[in-house]
Protein backbone atom coordinates (compact mmCIF):
# COMPACT_ATOMS: atom_id res chain seq x y z
CA UNK A 1 0.00 0.00 0.00
CA UNK A 2 2.83 2.41 0.80
CA UNK A 3 4.04 2.26 -2.80
CA UNK A 4 0.57 2.59 -4.29
CA UNK A 5 -0.36 5.55 -2.08
CA UNK A 6 2.73 7.48 -3.11
CA UNK A 7 1.61 7.43 -6.72
CA UNK A 8 -0.90 10.12 -5.78
CA UNK A 9 1.62 11.89 -3.56
CA UNK A 10 -0.07 10.53 -0.42
CA UNK A 11 3.03 8.84 1.02
CA UNK A 12 6.78 8.57 0.49
CA UNK A 13 7.51 5.40 -1.55
CA UNK A 14 11.23 5.39 -1.08
CA UNK A 15 11.46 5.31 2.67
CA UNK A 16 14.10 8.02 2.51
CA UNK A 17 15.80 9.36 5.60
CA UNK A 18 15.60 12.93 6.86
CA UNK A 19 13.78 14.23 3.80
CA UNK A 20 16.34 12.96 1.26
CA UNK A 21 14.99 12.50 -2.24
CA UNK A 22 16.84 9.25 -2.96
CA UNK A 23 16.60 6.00 -1.04
CA UNK A 24 19.64 4.64 -2.91
CA UNK A 25 21.80 7.56 -1.76
CA UNK A 26 20.49 6.98 1.77
CA UNK A 27 21.39 3.29 1.51
CA UNK A 28 24.86 4.12 0.20
CA UNK A 29 25.41 6.47 3.15
CA UNK A 30 24.58 3.73 5.66
CA UNK A 31 27.84 2.36 7.06
CA UNK A 32 28.11 -1.41 6.57
CA UNK A 33 27.05 -3.52 9.53
CA UNK A 34 25.10 -0.72 11.22
CA UNK A 35 21.45 -0.69 12.27
CA UNK A 36 20.84 1.84 9.51
CA UNK A 37 22.29 -0.52 6.90
CA UNK A 38 20.03 -3.28 8.22
CA UNK A 39 17.01 -0.95 8.09
CA UNK A 40 17.88 -0.14 4.48
CA UNK A 41 18.43 -3.88 3.71
CA UNK A 42 21.96 -3.16 2.47
CA UNK A 43 23.89 -6.36 1.72
CA UNK A 44 27.06 -4.94 0.17
CA UNK A 45 28.41 -1.40 0.30
CA UNK A 46 31.91 -0.97 -1.09
CA UNK A 47 33.90 1.11 -3.58
CA UNK A 48 31.99 -0.45 -6.51
CA UNK A 49 28.55 0.49 -5.20
CA UNK A 50 25.75 -1.10 -3.22
CA UNK A 51 23.54 -4.17 -3.30
CA UNK A 52 20.31 -4.04 -1.35
CA UNK A 53 17.09 -5.96 -1.07
CA UNK A 54 14.24 -4.30 -2.96
CA UNK A 55 11.61 -3.01 -0.52
CA UNK A 56 8.90 -3.63 -3.17
CA UNK A 57 10.05 -6.93 -4.73
CA UNK A 58 8.65 -8.72 -7.75
CA UNK A 59 9.62 -11.96 -6.04
CA UNK A 60 11.65 -13.14 -3.04
CA UNK A 61 15.27 -12.05 -3.25
CA UNK A 62 14.71 -9.19 -5.72
CA UNK A 63 17.89 -7.13 -5.39
CA UNK A 64 18.90 -3.64 -6.49
CA UNK A 65 22.47 -2.86 -7.55
CA UNK A 66 23.57 0.76 -7.83
CA UNK A 67 26.52 3.07 -7.99
CA UNK A 68 27.00 5.14 -4.86
CA UNK A 69 27.00 8.20 -7.13
CA UNK A 70 23.65 9.82 -7.84
CA UNK A 71 23.81 9.55 -11.63
CA UNK A 72 20.99 9.06 -14.12
CA UNK A 73 22.33 7.36 -17.25
CA UNK A 74 24.84 4.67 -18.12
CA UNK A 75 26.71 7.33 -20.08
CA UNK A 76 27.13 9.31 -16.85
CA UNK A 77 29.27 6.51 -15.41
CA UNK A 78 32.93 6.25 -16.29
CA UNK A 79 34.39 2.90 -17.39
CA UNK A 80 35.44 1.92 -13.84
CA UNK A 81 31.97 2.73 -12.47
CA UNK A 82 30.28 0.68 -15.19
CA UNK A 83 32.63 -2.22 -14.49
CA UNK A 84 31.91 -1.93 -10.76
CA UNK A 85 28.18 -2.03 -11.42
CA UNK A 86 28.46 -5.20 -13.50
CA UNK A 87 30.84 -6.75 -10.94
CA UNK A 88 28.16 -6.18 -8.30
CA UNK A 89 25.48 -7.73 -10.51
CA UNK A 90 27.67 -10.86 -10.60
CA UNK A 91 28.02 -10.71 -6.80
CA UNK A 92 24.23 -10.35 -6.49
CA UNK A 93 23.80 -13.45 -8.64
CA UNK A 94 26.24 -15.35 -6.43
CA UNK A 95 24.47 -14.23 -3.25
CA UNK A 96 21.12 -15.35 -4.60
CA UNK A 97 22.44 -18.71 -5.80
CA UNK A 98 23.76 -19.45 -2.31
CA UNK A 99 20.76 -18.10 -0.41
CA UNK A 100 17.77 -19.30 -2.44
CA UNK A 101 19.07 -21.31 -5.41
CA UNK A 102 16.93 -19.87 -8.23
CA UNK A 103 16.77 -21.58 -11.61
CA UNK A 104 17.36 -18.35 -13.52
CA UNK A 105 17.59 -14.57 -13.27
CA UNK A 106 16.31 -11.41 -14.85
CA UNK A 107 18.86 -8.60 -14.69
CA UNK A 108 18.10 -5.23 -16.14
CA UNK A 109 17.45 -1.55 -15.73
CA UNK A 110 14.64 0.86 -16.45
CA UNK A 111 16.11 4.09 -17.80
CA UNK A 112 13.58 6.90 -17.36
CA UNK A 113 10.11 7.01 -15.85
CA UNK A 114 8.39 6.08 -19.13
CA UNK A 115 10.56 2.94 -19.20
CA UNK A 116 9.28 1.93 -15.78
CA UNK A 117 11.88 3.48 -13.49
CA UNK A 118 10.41 4.01 -10.04
CA UNK A 119 13.43 6.12 -9.18
CA UNK A 120 14.54 7.69 -12.46
CA UNK A 121 17.14 9.96 -10.84
CA UNK A 122 19.58 7.25 -9.64
CA UNK A 123 20.75 4.59 -12.08
CA UNK A 124 20.31 1.07 -10.74
CA UNK A 125 19.92 -2.49 -11.90
CA UNK A 126 17.38 -5.07 -10.81
CA UNK A 127 18.49 -8.66 -10.24
CA UNK A 128 15.40 -10.83 -9.94
CA UNK A 129 15.65 -14.55 -9.16
CA UNK A 130 13.32 -16.76 -11.18
CA UNK A 131 11.99 -20.31 -11.00
CA UNK A 132 10.24 -22.39 -13.61
CA UNK A 133 6.53 -21.64 -13.36
CA UNK A 134 6.93 -18.75 -10.89
CA UNK A 135 4.33 -16.54 -12.55
CA UNK A 136 0.86 -16.27 -11.09
CA UNK A 137 -2.39 -14.51 -11.85
CA UNK A 138 -2.35 -12.28 -8.74
CA UNK A 139 -0.15 -9.58 -10.30
CA UNK A 140 -2.10 -9.55 -13.56
CA UNK A 141 -5.66 -9.71 -12.26
CA UNK A 142 -5.45 -8.41 -8.71
CA UNK A 143 -2.55 -6.00 -9.20
CA UNK A 144 -1.01 -7.37 -5.98
CA UNK A 145 2.14 -9.34 -5.37
CA UNK A 146 2.32 -12.49 -3.34
CA UNK A 147 5.69 -12.80 -1.62
CA UNK A 148 5.92 -15.97 0.51
CA UNK A 149 8.72 -14.72 2.76
CA UNK A 150 8.91 -11.59 4.92
CA UNK A 151 11.51 -9.01 3.85
CA UNK A 152 13.38 -9.28 7.16
CA UNK A 153 13.61 -13.05 6.81
CA UNK A 154 14.80 -12.72 3.20
CA UNK A 155 17.34 -10.10 4.27
CA UNK A 156 18.76 -12.34 7.01
CA UNK A 157 19.14 -15.26 4.62
CA UNK A 158 20.88 -13.06 2.05
CA UNK A 159 23.22 -11.66 4.73
CA UNK A 160 24.24 -15.22 5.56
CA UNK A 161 25.05 -15.79 1.87
CA UNK A 162 27.17 -12.60 1.80
CA UNK A 163 29.13 -13.93 4.80
CA UNK A 164 29.69 -17.25 2.99
CA UNK A 165 31.29 -15.58 -0.03
CA UNK A 166 33.44 -13.40 2.19
CA UNK A 167 32.59 -9.91 1.02
CA UNK A 168 33.85 -7.26 3.38
CA UNK A 169 31.36 -4.45 3.10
Amino acid sequence: MQYIQQLDGAADPTGTIDGSDCFLCDAAAAAPGTDLARQRHVLVNDARGIILLNRYPYTNGHLLVASTNHLVNLTDLDAAQRQGLIDLVAVAEQILRIAINPQGFNAGMNLGRCAGAGLPGHLHMHVVPRWHGDTNYMQTIGQVRVIPQALEESYQRLCEAVAKIGIDD
